[in-house]
């Protein structure tokens, strides 16, 4: 019998953090330029994002409390990695810094230089970096604020001991405020009976009555004090709002509160608001997708419209759209799986992607469909709802070009207005373009360009107002007979493709419960991958829905380039067998991971939800 002590595990060598670097350079410091040297003795949390990714936005939120509660020890940089081509231009990293209200330190990395260096995959992402400069842990996706918490307290008491803590204040120093009567507005509606004009001046977490000349503020709705509370106009908070609906005359607007992930109505006659669905609360996978409207949870509801005697919901925060019963008040999840993709067909096997405008006419529901950069309709065939598309090809396509709406491109498009001729304009957010397209020919026209950012509309007589959000003011324009001429461009993201051998290829998800929790599988798996391929000809097996973390694909003769798309999601709670009722925490995050099929190409493909530095990858 052997009593030597076992051997303890080998762990894997330290990793030290690769220097920080970014053309585009600092936002948020005041015009110092930062080195991890500089943040030596503080906890870093790097936040790879990109402004058009709801999830990144939902990260944002995540953090806030994160920053909030250890102020002293912890800084969050982010790490600005851009998908459009609008997002790398530095000024729309500055409005969008501003926009979402981000308090912290940002590079702008326009070249992905800084993305490259940390092998990141997808966003968002997280890195964490200890005191010492060493990369302890890494996250991709959402709702990882418990893991974060966990482990920033845990190395703040580890470094706090070895004396390599240091404490203070952190190196974000804010911008100028900017004195503007709107800021960042959203959306906007003519109100019945007096013709004025609502906007939602989204960052100011307010909405804004305007006289009909679009300038004059006539009263504002909310304390502009980020928050969730009903009640009058100057006791009301709102959280981001977006979307505007007149529900009839007399009956109020509804609101979007997208952040508060909820619906609010506000009543022009007293100046009251209250929410009318939503818990305030951010939905996850497992959650309910029907039920009384109070009790269900959304997740960034972005835009509004009535449609078959229904108020549906763009739901650009799982990628669907539902519908909200005034009368019954009630709310159910009505188009998309969950998918982030783009896939027509009947409304419960179709994928969205981020839809973000709505607008209806007699026979259609459009929908602006933004990270597909496509403009999609839901209406009836042989009596059932279903969901095609007009302009949009996918994730990784866009640009400028008119002409038959098979081959135009839109640029991350976040309104549509139906127009009474039967056409639909479409707010082109990225491309700072008003678009039109016609059913009636096929075709897609620019109506005007040098908008900045339009991101809703609505029409008002002969005209079209426009909200030009990085211009912070509303667009009176003449919707004219003639279109505007544009050069096309046309444009794929730009990320470098993975190499991967011919044959098969081990598709593996890295998954590792954050210290303190397990694996819940108490009702069953907890984890789930979903696989699909553009073109679907790259695999020859392998997509579709299963529940373990790694699957085998077989890539097809032939095809020699394209992306897969992976979403992988677990469930994991508090491993504490003394409390009956553990918190549970889902992990859930999307990939499009463009592959090249060469000889030399790796037969396993890693993909990281949440690991440590010891996981192994």
């Amino acid at each position: 019998m052997n009593d030597d002590p076992p051997a303890p595990a080998p762990r894997r060598a330290r990793v030290r953090a690769p220097e920080l670097a970014g053309r585009g350079g600092w936002l948020n410091t005041g015009g110092e330029q930062l080195t991890l040297a500089d943040l030596r003795g503080r906890v870093v949390v790097l936040d790879f994002w990109t402004f058009c990714c709801v999830n990144c936005l939902h990260v944002l939120d995540e953090l806030r409390e994160l920053e909030r509660k250890h102020a002293d020890t912890l800084v969050v940089v982010g790490v600005h990695s851009p998908k459009f081509v609008h997002e790398a231009e530095h000024r729309a990293v500055v409005d969008a810094v501003e926009r979402y209200g981000v308090h912290h330190p940002v590079l702008d990395d326009p070249e992905l230089t800084t993305w490259k260096q940390y092998a990141v995959r997808a966003w968002p992402t997280l890195v964490v970096i200890d005191p010492e400069g060493y990369v302890v842990a890494q996250h991709a996706g959402e709702g990882h604020a418990h893991a974060l918490e966990t482990l920033v307290s845990d190395l703040e008491a580890e470094h706090a001991a070895k004396g390599t803590l240091r404490r203070g204040e952190g190196p974000y120093v804010p911008p100028e405020p900017e004195p503007t009567a709107l800021r960042f507005p959203g959306k906007v509606v003519r109100l019945p009976g007096s013709g004025h004009l609502l906007a939602s001046d989204t960052t100011r977490h307010q909405l804004v009555e305007l006289a009909a000349d679009g300038e004059t503020v006539l009263r504002r709705i909310g304390t502009g004090e980020r928050g969730f509370a009903d009640g009058a106009a100057d006791e009301a908070c709102f959280s981001e709002p977006q979307g505007l609906l007149v529900v009839s005359e007399g009956e109020g607007v509804l609101v979007a509160d997208t952040v508060n992930h909820a619906l609010r109505s506000w009543d022009p006659a007293t100046g009251r608001v209250t929410t009318v669905a939503g818990t305030g609360r951010q939905w996850w996978q497992g959650s309910a997708t029907s039920g009384p409207a109070r009790e269900v949870a959304l997740s960034s509801p972005w835009d509004l419209a009535r449609f078959e005697d229904r108020v549906w919901i763009a739901m650009a925060g799982v990628h669907q759209l539902w519908t909200y019963d005034p009368a019954r008040g009630t709310v159910a999840a009505a188009a998309g799986t969950t998918n982030e993709g783009l896939v027509d067909g009947p409304v419960a096997q179709a994928w969205f992607a981020q839809p973000s405008g709505l607008s209806a006419d007699d026979d259609r529901l459009w929908v602006a469909d933004s990270e597909t950069s496509a403009l999609r309709w839901v209406a009836r065939e042989d009596g059932a709802l279903v969901v095609r598309t007009a302009v949009g090809t996918g994730l990784f396509d866009f640009g400028h070009r008119d002409g038959a709406a098979e081959q135009a491109l839109l640029q991350h498009p976040l309104g549509v207005t139906a127009l009474g001729d039967g056409s639909v304009a479409v707010a082109d957010t990225y491309n700072h373009a008003l678009r039109r397209f016609d059913p009636a020919t096929g075709e897609v026209t620019t109506v005007a360009t040098d908008l900045r950012e339009p991101s809703g509309a609505v029409v008002v007589d002969e005209d079209i107002v426009v909200v030009e959000s990085a211009r912070h003011r509303l667009t009176r324009l003449r919707l004219p007979e003639e279109a505007v001429r544009v050069a096309a461009v046309a444009h794929r993201t730009q990320r470098a493709a993975t190499e991967v051998a011919p044959g098969t290829l081990l598709l593996d998800v890295v998954f590792r419960a954050p210290a303190g929790q397990k694996l819940d599988e108490r009702y069953g798996p907890s984890t789930r991958l979903v696989v699909g391929a553009t073109p679907p000809e790259l695999l020859s097996s392998g997509e579709g829905t299963d529940t373990a973390l790694s699957r085998e694909l077989s890539l097809a003769e032939g095809v020699t380039e394209g992306v897969l798309h992976v979403s992988a999601m677990a469930a994991s709670c508090d491993d504490d067998p003394d409390n009956p009722y553990p918190a549970c925490h889902m992990h859930q995050q999307d990939w499009g991971v463009p592959v090249r099929v060469t000889e030399q190409g790796a037969d396993r493909l890693p993909l990281v939800l949440a690991g440590m530095d010891d996981a192994g990858a």
